[in-house]
């Protein structure tokens, strides 16, 4: 038996009652799902009102949450270690000077018969030129100074590792609910019918929702504010499972609820088929409210879509982003809607944890670099398969947090470009630390071999180099707006 309220423990099969699930935690669909008879139900998902008899159909080890944990697991384990090019070329570098400064030192006194103490002092010199400071300091410096920087813009990558992926980036897969949109509906329509105004509709809505907490009813209260409404609330309200809700106002009975509740009322011929069916194609979610004497008018709610999300998808186009993806668990409708606003590329609904992996599987192999951006425990497999993740820091859920590589800490999605160019600017100062280490120390190394350096000379330039490799690194803390 699960009550309203509580969290449903093993996935399972509906036998008995009715009820509204939140999915969010496993399918990410932003508005409860009614459930009944016949329907099935996850592990980690929560039962609204009504209470639910389930069958379990499998075991803790096999629920949807238990293979969420394994999937996180298993996409972590498959991704190869990040090794800093320094180092492999400190492997090389190292030995080879060493035998280059044996070599300055005995072959012109024993083939030639030189001088022994200028040949000693040149391969000396060669040594201090040679010592890598700078080449080993250009790259932690740079990448300790972009850390910084990208903190101070909001946005918390997890260590060095993660500096270089994102200004290589090729493909994205985006989370709908909670990161192109809020991950709250609000009022997107008012439909009144015969002699009701919008505003009495509202009213009417609002004062029959006035003691509910779930998202529908905090979007309905929302807008009534907005437009000054004085709410009173409904008495007797009552709660019909898996249907919607019913209540008197005056003395007079109202009643509110899903299209299906009304059709069970006997009003399917009032229903405005047409603007239902228009409204329900943009992606809408529909409630309509009545009294015994005829239906009132329908309300669409829709989750809205952060303002920034269309700007921020043509700024990853404009950076070289070859495919823009959007991964959601809710209806093919609401997805499509969502993608039109957004200028999204491809886009896949009704996904469950497994699906959405499979997609980055499929990405990765066809591009470079893939990144998947989320905020649920149900993006974490994916984020975890992606070649690095991207979390919502604020409202995003532990899982996603403690799995992504990087986590925008305000919610801030226009901060993704930024990223992109913050990451290539890192690696530009990076390479030009490198080469002029390289450039610097190759000149003295030459003239070293002809006996034209000093070893004063060999420090000035070995010190001078590491100041000019640390102060090229330092303009990353200046981090410039995209």
């Amino acid at each position: 038996m699960v009550r309203g309220g509580d969290r449903i423990p093993l996935d399972g099969r509906v036998t008995a009652g009715t009820g509204e699930v939140n999915p969010a935690p496993i399918t990410g669909e932003s508005a409860p799902v009614a459930k009944g008879v016949g329907d099935e139900v996850y592990a980690g998902t929560i039962n609204g009102d009504g209470s639910l008899t389930v069958a379990a159909t499998k075991l803790a080890g096999d629920t949807v949450l238990a293979k969420i944990t394994r999937m996180v697991g298993d996409a972590h384990a498959r991704r190869a270690p990040v090794e800093q090019w320094v180092t492999k070329f400190a492997r090389i570098y190292t030995p080879v000077v060493m035998a280059l400064a044996i070599a300055l030192a005995l072959l012109p006194p024993l083939v030639t018969g030189a001088d022994w103490g200028f040949w000693v002092y040149n391969a000396l010199v060669l040594l201090v030129i040679a010592c890598p400071c700078a080449l080993v300091i250009s790259t932690p410096v740079s990448i300790v100074a972009a850390l910084a920087a990208s903190a101070r813009a909001g946005v918390l990558i997890k260590g060095g590792a993660y500096i270089e992926a994102p200004g290589k980036l090729q493909a994205i897969a985006l989370d709908k609910t909670g990161t192109l949109t809020e991950g709250r509906p609000e009022v997107s329509e008012i439909f009144a019918l015969g002699e009701t105004s919008a505003q009495d509709l509202l009213r009417t809505a609002a004062a029959l929702e006035a003691r509910a907490s779930h998202p529908l009813a905090l979007a309905l209260l929302s807008e009534a504010n907005t437009q000054n409404l004085t709410i009173v609330a409904a008495s007797d309200s009552r709660a019909v499972p898996g249907r919607g809700i019913e209540g008197r106002l005056q003395g007079q009975l109202f009643w509110l609820g899903s299209p299906r509740f009304a059709i069970e009322k006997g009003f399917e011929a009032a229903l405005p088929q047409s603007k239902m069916a228009e409204i329900e194609a943009s992606g809408a979610t529909l409630v309509v409210v009545g009294s015994p004497a005829g239906i009132m008018g329908v309300i669409a709610l829709r989750d809205r879509v952060r303002p920034e999300a269309r700007k921020m998808i043509a700024a990853l186009h404009g950076l070289g982003v070859k495919k823009v993806v959007m991964l959601t668990g809710d209806n093919a409708a609401t997805a499509q809607a969502v993608a039109q606003q957004t200028g999204i590329d491809e886009v896949h609904a009704a996904l469950l944890p497994a699906d959405k992996v499979a997609v980055i599987e499929e990405l990765t192999q066809r591009y470079g670099m893939v990144a998947m951006m989320g905020d649920g425990v149900n993006d974490a497999p994916a984020m975890a398969r992606a070649h690095f993740a991207v979390a919502m820091g604020a409202v995003g859920s532990d899982a996603a947090i403690e799995t992504a590589d990087i986590a925008l800490m305000s919610d801030d999605i226009s901060r993704l470009p930024w990223l992109i160019s913050h990451s290539r600017r890192t690696m530009a100062v990076i390479h030009q630390n490198i080469t002029l280490s390289l450039m610097t120390k190759l000149g003295f190394a030459l003239a070293t071999a002809f006996g034209m350096a000093s070893m004063w000379g060999a420090i000035a330039a070995d010190v001078g180099v590491a100041l000019l490799v640390v102060a090229n690194a330092l303009r990353l803390l200046q981090a410039k707006e995209h």
